[in-house]
């Protein structure tokens, strides 16, 4: 063997074990060696940026006197003209024995067509602020290695959204606006109201303690309804280059609904289409190997079409010498 190649072969050693040591040491370390921090972080950065600055768009009347929108996320005027209202909130009022006005009916559409079409869950990663809360919780959770506790029923939720809707039709009154908590955040940060906080922190509580991802996994019924409306949505995630899955676990690790992933991994159909899907990118963003990517459903399906139907008829990649000495995590992670 030459002296060049034997020089090569060390500082590949080298660098593996500097990046897998730095794997152990931090989160995710395998996506930022290889992507680049701002690469392995790029849609969570996305999301807090559209999240804050919808709440900021609203804080600029009240704080600055800057009316682009008024309201909060339950029903609210852009440019003092276009309405969108809570879809939740409407059927609720109609529900209650209420006739609305047109422009909150016009609102709701609105509403629905978007997340029809960008996929229902959106809302629940790229717009809710409850997501900060419940995303901080689960940080927490990671950092202090708590157990893994039992799962609540997935399809609780949906109960819970039967619930909210029943409640209107026998008490006339809207119920669960009382203790909502996504308007709490806007009327806590608009006008100083705290008195509903109280209700952040149970949740906050409730996800780092009792039950992993307990309220937007498995309670919270407006994220069943946003699942339920962008179900069929043409945005999806695609597992494009599911051969190339390793098992490292970084996105199961990461991901708020990680049931959804392994039907996209392991079987036939690379793309995500389960309606639980909030479609956040942190399975893009931690993946090293790049397996996951933003596609319509269309292409995706018909991507795996081409390549001959299998996510699993190639080896993991062995392109990358991290990939060869980073162990995949327990099965039972998933």
């Amino acid at each position: 063997m030459s002296n060049e190649s034997m020089s090569n072969k060390s500082t590949s050693h080298k660098t593996v074990n500097s990046k897998a040591k730095a794997r152990t040491q931090s989160e995710h370390a395998a996506a930022i060696a290889e992507l680049g921090w701002f690469g392995a972080h790029k849609y969570l950065l996305l999301r807090r940026t559209v999240q804050l600055g919808l709440l900021g768009l609203f804080a600029l009347g009240p704080l600055l006197g800057i009316w682009l929108f008024k309201g909060n996320l339950s029903a609210s005027l852009l440019l003092d003209t276009i309405p969108f209202a809570d879809p939740l909130a409407s059927l609720q009022l109609l529900l209650a024995g209420h006739i609305p006005e047109l422009s909150l009916l016009i609102g709701a559409t609105l509403v629905i067509l978007f997340y029809a079409l960008a996929g229902g869950r959106v809302f629940c990663s790229w717009v809710c602020p409850v997501n900060l809360v419940t995303d901080s919780a689960s940080w927490l959770r990671r950092k202090l290695k708590l157990p893994r506790t039992s799962e609540l029923p997935r399809n609780l939720r949906y109960y819970l959204l039967a619930l909210v809707l029943l409640l209107p039709l026998l008490t006339g009154s809207l119920i669960w606006e009382w203790v909502n908590p996504v308007p709490l955040v806007y009327r806590a940060v608009l006008f100083g109201s705290l008195s509903g906080l109280w209700i952040l922190a149970a949740i906050f509580l409730l996800d780092l303690f009792i039950a992993e991802r307990a309220w937007c996994g498995h309670l919270c019924p407006t994220g069943a309804l946003f699942g339920l409306v962008g179900k069929w949505s043409p945005i999806k995630i695609v597992a494009s280059k599911a051969s190339a899955c390793d098992n490292c676990m970084d996105c199961f690790a990461v991901c708020p609904e990680r049931q959804v992933l392994k039907p996209a991994l392991k079987g036939q159909n690379p793309v995500i289409t389960s309606p639980d899907c909030t479609q956040c990118g942190r399975c893009i963003d931690v993946c090293a190997q790049r397996v996951f990517r933003y596609q319509s459903r269309f292409t995706g399906t018909q991507t795996q079409l081409s390549t001959g139907g299998s996510t699993n008829s190639q080896s993991p990649s062995s392109s990358s010498p991290i990939r060869q000495h980073i162990a995949p995590k327990a099965e039972n992670d998933q």
